[in-house]
């Protein structure tokens, strides 16, 4: 199952990530949770409230969600109970991606009882997060549906989790930005202003694309109608409009004529992203979609005990 899933994210990114990156970064994410939770891996692992329990009681349970929302993280859910719980069965009754409702159970698990309490919080943190990630997402691709414009992520993740939320985030049916510093230029107003000018910064921007020797987005921002038109003229395909409001949109985007991809951001949020959209911008980034998240409300309930 998890292959599958992660496939469908594969697909979904436009950046150079192997399907064995994105199992090492699930590996990894659940490592660190396990060494934060019970201070060590393996044998090394502590949970000394669990051995109050019998090591050998046996027991089955269900993870439950108490609100409407789109399942993401099964894949980290798996990986927790694999390396805390091995003893542990899950029986998935909903697909990565699929919208439940309150109280609707997950899936049901069986096996060592002691086992199954060591891994729930891990698990449960991941599958209460990311799942938070893509509902939000979800909400606005909804709203925007019928327009050309597409629900963006930013970098404004939870450390540790970028790539974890980033594929939360097409779950939800959005799409990724550049995964980091290392993979796209996204010039900003310091970066202009310590560049001397626009037209300085995109033509250094184009010298190190050249010598990365493979294809590298150049995003610019830009701040009016003024500083698009030097930024088209400087030959960007890509360009981000920071706070525009929509009248500001709709003269950009018929300034553009199509010349380059029009990106709105800044200051939006359900209330006003479809009348955004409509203002004929490409895309729409919304940094909120991974740094202002509510965690889906979830439990797990022993059901023969």
């Amino acid at each position: 199952m998890r292959i599958v899933i992660i496939m469908e994210f594969m697909n979904e990114l436009t950046h150079k990530h192997t399907l064995a990156m994105l199992a090492e970064t699930i590996t990894a994410n659940v490592q660190a949770a396990i060494l934060e939770d019970l201070g060590g891996l393996g044998v090394n692992a502590q949970d000394f409230t669990a051995q109050l329990i019998r090591s050998t009681q046996l027991a089955e349970a269900r993870i439950i969600s108490r609100e409407h929302a789109v399942i993401c993280g099964i894949p980290w859910v798996e990986e927790c109970f694999k390396q805390i719980a091995p003893s542990v069965t899950i029986t998935w009754q909903v697909k990565e991606g699929e919208i439940v409702s309150a109280n609707q159970t997950l899936c049901t698990l069986n096996g060592r009882a002691q086992e199954m309490l060591s891994a729930e919080r891990c698990a449960l943190n991941f599958l209460q997060t990311l799942s938070a990630t893509a509902t939000a997402t979800k909400k606005y691709t909804d709203e925007i549906a019928g327009t050309k414009a597409r629900i963006m992520d930013t970098r404004k993740t939870i450390p540790g989790l970028r790539i974890a939320q980033k594929y939360a985030v097409t779950v939800g049916g959005g799409l990724n930005q550049r995964i980091g510093l290392y993979d796209g230029i996204l010039i900003k107003e310091n970066h202009i202003a310590a560049a001397g000018s626009i037209e300085a910064a995109m033509l250094e921007a184009n010298k190190i694309a050249a010598q990365q020797g493979h294809a590298l987005s150049i995003q610019i921002e830009v701040e009016s109608l003024t500083e698009l038109e030097r930024a088209l003229s400087a030959g960007a395909q890509l360009i981000l409009l920071d706070n525009f409001d929509t009248a500001l949109l709709k003269a950009a985007v018929a300034l553009n004529a199509n010349r380059a991809i029009l990106e709105a951001s800044g200051g939006i949020d359900l209330s006003n992203v479809k009348e955004i959209a409509l203002t004929g911008v490409d895309r729409i980034s919304i940094g909120s979609l991974t740094k202002n998240i509510k965690a889906i409300d979830l439990s797990m309930r022993f059901s023969n005990i």
